[in-house]
């Protein structure tokens, strides 16, 4: 199993001894969940966090119309989870959903917490990863209250570009809060003006 990526990831906010790199790379179980499958149902409790190595995973609700609200979404490099769930150990209310093959290494809370005993630093990795999440989701909410949806669809554009062209119009509309037509007036409209300046 190639950890390279992961480690990679932890080099951005932390420095690993080879021991240390030795001792935290068993604790992750390496997964494969195939396009639709789930990694995580609205119910259940989250026990796990999850890097994803290749592919992608949307976190989604369904409100009591049915209608779903997509959160988040987890490309290559990218770590996801219920984060109230997993803290309070009580069922969360996140879908988590692969958007096509996907490979994901999975380390539990359990683990983590085994971490933070045996290599403190993990605690401030960890801490950095959780605030840019809040600060994450908190400027989504302001976002939704104060840009128009070209401007959400643009920063949704600088925030995954990789995910442009990749995964369908309708998740992209879900996650910008208009409807999918809406959504193809708006990507005329940006691509118009891309050719013309």
């Amino acid at each position: 199993m190639d950890y390279s990526l992961l480690l990679q990831n932890f080099a951005k906010h932390i420095s690993l001894t080879k021991a240390e790199e030795a001792f935290v790379t068993p604790l992750f179980e390496h997964q494969k969940i195939a396009a639709k499958k789930f990694l995580l149902k609205q119910g259940d409790v989250c026990k796990h966090s999850a890097f994803v190595l290749d592919g992608c995973l949307r976190g989604y609700t369904i409100d009591s119309n049915g209608d779903e609200h997509v959160l988040s979404f987890a490309p290559k490099e990218w770590w996801i989870g219920d984060m109230y769930s997993l803290i309070s150990q009580k069922p969360g209310n996140l879908n988590i959903e692969a958007m096509n093959d996907t490979e994901i290494l999975l380390l539990s809370k359990t683990d983590q917490e085994k971490l933070y005993r045996k290599v403190p630093k993990f605690e401030r990795f960890f801490r950095i990863i959780t605030e840019n999440s809040l600060v994450s989701y908190q400027q989504r909410l302001n976002d939704n209250m104060s840009l128009t949806a070209q401007e959400r669809y643009l920063k949704f554009c600088k925030i995954y570009p990789q995910l442009i062209h990749t995964i369908p119009q309708k998740q992209i509309a879900a996650y910008i809060g208009v409807t999918p037509e809406f959504l193809s007036k708006l990507r005329a409209k940006y691509v118009k003006h891309k050719s013309i300046s």
